[in-house]
């Protein structure tokens, strides 16, 4: 950055004092403050709710505190004395409300009764549940095929209520289960289960406690899981090796205070985190780690050479790998040119990172969406696993791969069920218990669903929470898709843009959200569970008392469309939102792990589903950890931008004030931008290219194989330290220049990582028109 360019105003370190002060004022903004500070005590507790924010793990020693900066948020953001009721959309035509912003719209409040779309006034009028239900079933039962409707997952659902959405949909007659997974760790599932046996990392949170090195590739833990922090600040305090792989530099993994530690918050101190911080070209992860390969072998041919003990760990290659020789070859018929002009770093920079590997007897890598979201995702976590496998890496103590998922049961929801591809063992379970003949055609993932909307095959969508409009790639044609539905029902606990592109037939219904209270028509408190990122299940159990009489939770409400959709005749529906503890008996029955559920849930801390791969035991073809072994991409999206004149490739990310698609403020603190979302991030230097000053308005073009003529516009450039060439913005605003067409090999996720685009100066466009 140039001196004439004004300084960012970015925090010296993350958490610290700025992550109290945010607290405070999000619970301000709650309009109940003391309440959510009430709560936030049970948050993440034995006897409390799990967070809704990410899928982060519990210490099972426990703690006086579990929570974040941004589980204050969401916390504070559900248990909001703000109400959305019949009377404010009795003022507001969905035409009118698709104009607000996404955080406009949730900062009205919570969502109080049951809404009905009334085309004629383009309003939502109050209806009752049964009325509700009777026409989504009827709606339903009318369409000529099961697979015409869609029936989307968020990651906030619960093992109970996915498991539930599953078993009706099955019934029902398809397997179209589009879900959160398939547009973020979608490429860990399918790399690690190619690898390894199994869709899920293998480290438990006392990993964390044991490693000498930690990998962070492609993660932003300060925003994105904030608790990771203080486990990584614990690493590094005691003198592991914390290196991070991020093209952009995030403050969170360069220096953290904990707000929860009162010596150091009164000094004023801070942790520095990442012992080396590399910044590889946007897609260049795959490149660095074949690099880090290459170095590991070189070293151990000169070790032996030298007559000293091999490098790798060759006991464990030859008893419990396959393909090593082939995966040895590829690595040695990859030229350093192309790992530096891939990888975007340089030979010195990939040898350090080798040198931290090969120094360490217990390493950890772990990563997220910067891996997920490009074309070759897939090969890039088997990349991944293969540099760990050289070293037997894999289940041992202190060891292990471990992608991060966001939504806090992102990973149970396809524990239990919600898979459109799911394994006959599954089909056969549910079958045998319930009496009816599972579908056994695979079913569409959020791409094939919006396809098939847009092609009118499927005219039904039924959105389990989330923000599906918000949450998809290509927004212009996500809008059309869902507008074109014969029927579209949203379970939500907030107004989002999702609620205002009405089907036909259209419903908006309320549900309870994680932190309130869920009684039965006995009045027995009911819990439900999740699962996080290190396979650990848990109970939940709300305390606040709920936001309106007429809520139901998402199992009432699964139950009551089930109920009038497909009867009751093989499941009593009704018996089972009474009573939690009845799907539990029924998961147990047809989901493995989960024997003695209803008992192992109500200890502390919960149970560990069993992780064959953490005990050395691969469920794969050969039965054996499986090195791949393909060349590296021929080019990544980030080389075909730097050889277009004036293209660039552009990643999407969050602010520091959201989750997911959800906007709880308008300042990234960490990144130094305050009161606004519509900017773009990119070098100093190609700003100066560009001839933008900082501050300056821009557009942002769609380019590449899709020239489609989308645009986003007026922007603000800000310079920020990142490779040359490479963009970066907030989604979902510029979630409208992911083309649909470009999404990852294997996984079909899209590459919100790696999107080719054109900066046009808003005043040059002003003076040529």
């Amino acid at each position: 950055m140039s001196s004439t360019e004004p300084a960012l105003k970015r925090s010296s370190a993350a958490g610290g004092w700025g992550a109290l002060k945010s607290c405070g004022k999000h619970l301000l903004k709650s309009r109940a403050p003391l309440s959510g500070a009430r709560v936030l005590l049970a948050a993440n507790q034995p006897d409390g709710f799990d967070c809704p924010g990410c899928a982060w793990g519990d210490p099972a020693h426990g703690s006086s505190f579990e929570f974040c900066e941004n589980g204050v948020k969401a916390v504070s953001w559900e248990a909001t004395d703000k109400r959305t009721p019949p009377k404010f959309f009795a003022k507001h035509t969905l035409t009118e409300l698709r104009g607000w912003t996404d955080y406009a719209l949730e900062l009205e409040g919570r969502l109080t009764h049951p809404m009905r779309y009334d085309a004629v006034s383009d309003r939502y009028v109050a209806v009752s549940w049964d009325e509700a239900f009777a026409e989504i079933g009827a709606t339903l039962r009318g369409l000529d095929h099961p697979d015409q409707a869609e029936f989307y997952t968020s990651g906030r659902a619960s093992n109970e209520a996915a498991y539930l959405y599953q078993l009706f949909a099955r019934h029902y007659g398809t397997n179209n289960f589009p879900d959160c997974s398939n547009m973020c760790h979608e490429a860990s599932g399918i790399g690690l289960t190619q690898a390894i046996g199994i869709g899920k990392g293998t480290v438990l949170l006392e990993d964390f406690e044991k490693a000498d090195a930690i990998f962070v590739v492609g993660q932003n833990p300060g925003t994105n899981h904030p608790r990771m922090l203080a486990d990584l600040r614990r690493a590094a305090e005691r003198g592991a090796r914390v290196v991070a792989f991020n093209p952009v530099r995030e403050r969170g993994l360069e220096r953290f205070a904990d707000p929860q530690n009162s010596v150091e918050m009164l000094r004023g101190a801070s942790q520095a985190i990442a012992s080396h911080y590399f910044q590889p070209r946007l897609g260049g992860d795959m490149a660095a780690f074949r690099g880090i390969a290459k170095v590991v072998f070189e070293r151990d041919e000169a070790a032996l050479a030298a007559g000293k003990p091999s490098l790798l760990d060759r006991a464990f290659l030859r008893s419990q790998t396959s393909d090593y020789e082939a995966y040895r070859a590829a690595v040695d018929a990859t030229s350093w040119e192309a790992i530096l002009d891939q990888s975007g770093l340089t030979r010195e920079e990939i040898e350090t990172a080798a040198e931290v590997y090969l120094g360490a007897d217990k390493v950890i890598a772990t990563w997220a969406m910067g891996v997920t979201q490009h074309k070759h995702s897939v090969a890039t976590v088997r990349e991944i696993a293969n540099v760990m496998f050289l070293r037997g890496h894999v289940g041992r103590p202190g060891t292990g791969l471990c992608p991060v998922r966001g939504h806090s049961n992102v990973q149970g929801d396809r524990t239990v069920g919600i898979n459109e591809r799911p394994p006959a063992a599954l089909l056969d379970a549910l079958d045998r218990q319930f009496g009816f003949k599972s579908p056994r055609g695979h079913g569409h993932n959020v791409l094939a669903a919006i396809g098939a909307m847009l092609d009118g095959s499927s005219k039904a969508f039924i959105g389990l929470g989330g923000n599906f409009a918000r949450a998809t790639p290509d927004s212009t044609l996500v809008a059309k898709a869902l507008a074109s539905c014969e029927l579209t029902v949203h379970i939500g606990t907030k107004l989002n843009h999702s609620h205002l592109l009405p089907g036909r037939v259209a419903y908006l219904l309320p549900c309870l959200g994680r932190t309130e209270i869920d009684r039965n028509s006995k009045g027995k408190i009911q819990i439900v569970t999740v699962e996080d990122s290190m396979s650990m299940v848990h109970g939940s159990g709300g305390i606040n008392k709920p936001a309106s009489p007429e809520l139901r939770s998402e199992i009432g409400i699964i139950a009551g469309m089930a109920a009038a959709t497909v009867g009751s005749a093989h499941v009593d529906w009704a018996a089972l939102a009474d009573d939690y503890d009845l799907i539990r008996d029924l998961i147990e029955k047809t989901i493995p792990g989960f024997t003695g559920f209803n008992l192992r849930v109500r200890r502390p801390r919960g149970f560990m589903l069993r992780n064959l791969a953490a005990e050395r035991v691969f469920e794969t073809a050969s039965g054996k950890a499986s090195f791949s072994f393909g060349p590296i991409p021929q080019a990544t999206e980030h080389q075909k931008a730097l050889t277009v004149d004036g293209t660039f490739v552009l990643q999407t990310f969050r602010s520091h004030d959201q989750y997911n698609t959800t906007i709880y403020g308008l300042d990234d603190r960490y990144r130094g931008v305050y009161g606004e979302r519509r900017v773009v991030f990119a070098h100093p230097d190609d700003c100066a290219a560009l001839r933008a000053l900082y501050g300056d308005r821009v557009d942002i073009v769609r380019a590449g194989d899709d020239e489609s003529g989308e645009v986003a516009e007026d922007f603000r450039l800000v310079p920020f330290e990142m490779p040359r060439g490479s963009l970066a913005g907030y989604y979902p605003e510029l979630n409208v220049m992911v083309p649909l067409s470009s999404f990852g090999e294997l996984s079909d996720t899209p590459t919100s990582k790696s999107v080719l685009v054109k900066i046009r100066a808003r005043t040059a466009r002003a003076k040529a028109a």
